[in-house]
């Protein structure tokens, strides 16, 4: 039986060749992200320009989100995401050659770094586009009584490539400088514009091709709020990642608090992902669809604490162990929530509900890191992300007493009904 099966969605081609895209695509997004980081606040030396960089992303990524979830219901999924990885791509070319000492040279400090903004900005126009296209694309490769496998096989996929992408940015600034770091991302996305072609095009499942704007809009949105788990979960893990951004302010710890220097900052930025993918292969064979509400509850929970140990924390063991268990608690939630999106989505408002989770928690890293050096600049780095860990605790103890609905949260019958399917 194909329930029993955790390779079952590996088994299909096309559904391989959409994780070598999706590999390509996140490798190479948080590794851009890295080096940006990096190259900003060595410019700067300024924790608030670190939330600047979320910010620029932010603003354009939740202006556009409900517009592209309404594009994406449209049209057809592969080409509209060939779209979006040449645009990509032409991003990443721009901070390659804004990188380029020969070039930028004679420019001044400010100049550098509002072109940095700038294409920064640009890319969250493009990512808005992308989330919803790649959560509708799968649902169009895999059959429906796979969703809840390939939801597990899509995330590890994620959390793979955001434990190799800031690991190898961070050797890669110490070994090869952010210049040629910055070529070798662009290297990556060509890759995954070169896997995607190797998909043929799909048939467009929504039947009210032309339905006016307004109307596709609201239709998504009540629906989104009209289902409480999906609500939920979104809720959930948009205030958790809105004030659990420690991640935001890891160059102020590895520069200035640990002094580990960029070898040791990119090993502090992949250790949440490290531990998010081995859960997520963990969950490929127990699944976490019985009593899914406490479990999401917990998880969050748990991130928050280690946030705040991380916080307090000032050896670089304690830290790496802290940030590890909070990619294990976030592997949880991530899991969870995407398995209530695949199971609880139908087919022709993929693209407008994944527009809203990108807004609910998406845009939120982008928030948080903002959030994070904000409360940097005005409380002091510690005192941020100790601020933020307790917030996150709050938030679920506030959720898990007032939605008692959602504490018995089960996805036990969802998923046997997919099977039947």
């Amino acid at each position: 039986m194909a329930k029993k099966d955790p390779y079952a969605a590996l088994r299909i081609k096309e559904f391989n060749i959409f994780l070598i895209v999706r590999f390509a695509l996140i490798f190479a997004w948080s590794m851009q992200f890295i080096v940006i980081e990096w190259e900003v606040y060595s410019l700067t030396k300024d924790p608030l320009s670190l939330g600047i960089i979320g910010l620029m992303e932010v603003i354009p990524a939740v202006a556009m989100a409900l517009y592209a979830g309404h594009v994406v219901d449209q049209k057809e999924k592969r080409n509209l995401l060939v779209k979006c990885i040449v645009a990509f791509s032409v991003i990443s070319l721009g901070l390659f050659l804004l990188t380029w000492d020969r070039i930028v040279g004679g420019w001044n400090t400010k100049i550098i770094l509002y072109s940095i903004y700038f294409l920064v900005f640009a890319g969250g126009f493009v990512r808005a586009f992308i989330g919803p296209t790649v959560f509708s694309l799968v649902a169009l490769i895999v059959p429906k009584k796979l969703y809840p496998n390939a939801a597990t096989w899509s995330s590890s996929t994620w959390q793979m490539a955001a434990v190799l992408g800031p690991a190898l940015a961070g050797f890669s600034i110490h070994w090869i400088g952010v210049h040629w770091s910055m070529c070798l991302i662009f290297g990556v996305v060509l890759i995954g514009l070169i896997a995607l072609l190797n998909i043929p095009p799909k048939p467009i499942m929504n039947p009210k091709i032309g339905e006016p704007i307004g109307q596709s809009l609201k239709e998504g949105l009540n629906f989104v709020f009209g289902n409480k788990a999906i609500l939920g979960a979104l809720s959930l893990d948009m205030i958790a990642v809105l004030f659990g951004g420690a991640v935001a302010l890891l160059p102020v710890f590895a520069q200035d608090i640990l002094k580990v220097g960029s070898q040791g900052f990119g090993v502090l930025r992949a250790a949440p992902a490290v531990g998010s993918f081995i859960t997520m292969m963990i969950t490929a064979y127990i699944p976490l669809n019985k009593k899914a509400g406490i479990k999401l509850l917990g998880a969050v929970f748990g991130f928050g604490l280690t946030i705040i140990v991380f916080g307090l924390s000032t050896l670089f063991w304690i830290s790496l162990v802290a940030l590890f268990l909070s990619g294990v608690f976030d592997g949880v939630s991530v899991v969870i929530r995407q398995t209530i999106l695949q199971l609880k989505t139908p087919d022709h408002m993929r693209g407008r509900v994944s527009s809203v989770n990108s807004m609910f928690v998406g845009s939120s890293n982008e928030l948080g890191a903002f959030e994070s050096g904000l409360t940097a600049k005005l409380m002091g780095t510690v005192t941020a992300v100790v601020f933020g860990g307790s917030m996150t605790l709050l938030t679920v103890l506030t959720t898990g007493l007032v939605s008692p609905t959602f504490r018995r949260l089960d996805l036990t019958k969802d998923m046997e009904e997919h099977e039947e399917d």
